[in-house]
Order: C-alpha cells, then structure tokens, then sequence
C-alpha cells in the first residue's frame, strides 16, 4: 500500500448502510433532550401544583403545531439531500472524467514525450487529493509529495486555488504536446474539453460548499419544536409524569433527529460520517489511474471504519 493511506485516511467520511451505534444517534440529540427533560419536568410541576391557574389546553393545538413542524422538516430534508445528492454526482463526474483523460492522452497523443503521460496521470490524481482536502479546509498539498514534484508544489503554492493551479499546468502541459506537433487541433480541443469539466466540477462543488443554508432556518425550526413540546406538555397534565415525560422525550427526539440528519446532509464536505466520501472516491481514482498505466504498486482501497467509510 502506498503511503498515501497514512496521509488522507482520517478524513472525509459518509455513513454505510450498517448498523450505527445508538450511542452516535443519541449524542446528536443530547443537549436538545436534556432541555426538553428540563422543560417538561418543569411544567408538569407547574400543572400539577398549581393547575387551577391554567386554562386547559386543546390537543388541537399541539397538534396543529406538529402538522406545522412536520412540513418544515420534510423541505428541510428535502432541500438538503437535493445538497448531498448533487455533491455525490459531481465527484462522480470527477471518477469519469478522470478515467476519460488518461484514455484521451494513451490514445489520441501521437510521439508521446518520454513519461508524459505519467506525469499527467499522476498530476491527476493529486488534483483528485487536493480538491477534497481544500474543501475540508485542510492543506490542500499535503502528502502531494507521492505524485507531483516538489518543483510544482512550490510553484502551486503561491495560488490560493491550488486545484486551480494544477489544472492550469494541465492545459499548459496539453498545449506544449500541441506545440511539439503530438496533438492535432481536434485532439487538443478534445483534451481541452475535459479540463473544463474537471474546471466546472470544481465549481459546482465549491458553490455548495460556500452556499450557506439559513441558520435561521434552523433556529426557527428548534423554537418551533420547543413549543409543540410545551404545549403539548400542558395539554397531558393530567397524565401521571412516569409516562408523559419519557413519551415527550421520545417525540422530542424524533424532531430533533430529523432536523440534525438534514443539517449535517446540507454541508457535504464538512468532515462528517453523513459527507461525500471524497478521500475515498480519490482513492479509487488513483487505483484506476494507476492501472491504467499498467503499474504493479496499486494501492488498496479505503476500509471502512465501523459504519463509516472515509
């Protein structure tokens, strides 16, 4: 296994289809579920001892107010697999396009320049590896020692779009191929065109990174579950508080659970188990790339941990 394993495999993570420990579940929640035992404990109190203050409470109300929170968190969640959904497609058009390229290049360049080739199939692979990592606010060029020359990491180094610079000695790189007379026009236009898709990849990834969901959004969202509980809470005084707290508890946690689960979808580079598994992806890029050109050191692909992968 290449050493690029130690460097990019602790992060970049998404969820498998595997049982997750209940623990990861309720540590999501366990602040809001501390409050609403709080809130709750608070208010069978107050109906309790003084309940011949309050008016009674219709279960209409709370119920309506479910109805209402109910529609929120289904756009919500909507609105942020539409997100996570969409970042997955780009870094699959990132898996094809990179195939494409090195096909492109083994196939169309005529007299090809002694490791040409390799050094755009490497280059590549370390823009898969640095675009991830620039998304996760990492360095983008940490462990691109294993691909590209300390010559051009120095000299990307002083862009603060590194993708970006890799990609511009990409086109540099096509167009002295075209230059030396290895590439005719058709050719270099075709080559050309797959750089701008690796370009606009990169562009549609990075509107969804910078593209902030309304944080008021959410904070609306809370106070409006808080509420239903309160309400709720007052409408079941009359329920002995063994049975009314632990089933607020239990409504309480499915809102709020559901409304985490989206927030977490709707930032998918983020470093968290539900992000695209960008590491991962790169990861297989490099294995395809690499046997592309007919290498025997091939990498291993990425294990999951537990119910994650990265």
């Amino acid at each position: 296994m290449t050493t690029s394993g130690v460097l990019f495999g602790n992060s970049n993570t998404m969820l498998l289809d595997k049982k997750i420990p209940i623990g990861y579940v309720l540590n999501k929640v366990k602040y809001e579920l501390v409050y609403v035992l709080i809130i709750t404990s608070i208010i069978h109190y107050f109906t309790t001892r003084y309940h011949y203050l309050l008016p009674e409470m219709p279960l209409t109300i709370p119920a309506f107010l479910g109805t209402a929170i109910s529609i929120l968190l289904s756009f919500k969640l909507s609105q942020s697999y539409d997100r996570w959904w969409e970042a997955r497609k780009i870094w699959g058009a990132i898996v094809n396009d990179s195939r494409t390229f090195i096909i492109q290049l083994q196939t169309l360049v005529k007299n090809t320049p002694n490791g040409a080739i390799k050094t755009f199939a490497y280059r590549q692979i370390a823009w898969c590896y640095a675009l991830g990592q620039s998304f996760r606010d990492k360095e983008p060029t940490d462990g691109l020692e294993n691909y590209i020359s300390v010559d051009e990491i120095l000299s990307i180094l002083k862009h603060n779009n590194k993708p970006l610079a890799l990609l511009q000695q990409h086109g540099k790189d096509v167009a002295a191929l075209y230059n030396a007379g290895c590439l005719d026009s058709i050719t270099c236009v075709q080559l050309n065109n797959t750089l701008v898709r690796f370009s606009d990849s990169m562009g549609m990834a990075e509107r969804i990174k910078n593209t902030v969901f309304p944080a008021t959004y959410r904070r609306f969202l809370h106070f409006a579950i808080y509420l239903f509980i309160i309400t709720l809470s007052i409408a079941l005084r009359d329920t002995p508080s063994y049975f009314e707290i632990p089933l607020l508890l239990v409504i309480s946690a499915v809102f709020f659970l559901l409304e985490r689960s989206a927030s977490q979808m709707q930032d998918p580079f983020d470093n968290k188990p539900t992000d695209t598994p960008v590491t991962s992806i790169a990861r297989t890029i490099e294995i395809n790339i690499k046997q592309l050109l007919g290498e025997t050191d091939i990498p291993d692909p990425l294990k999951s941990s537990g119910y994650y992968i990265n």
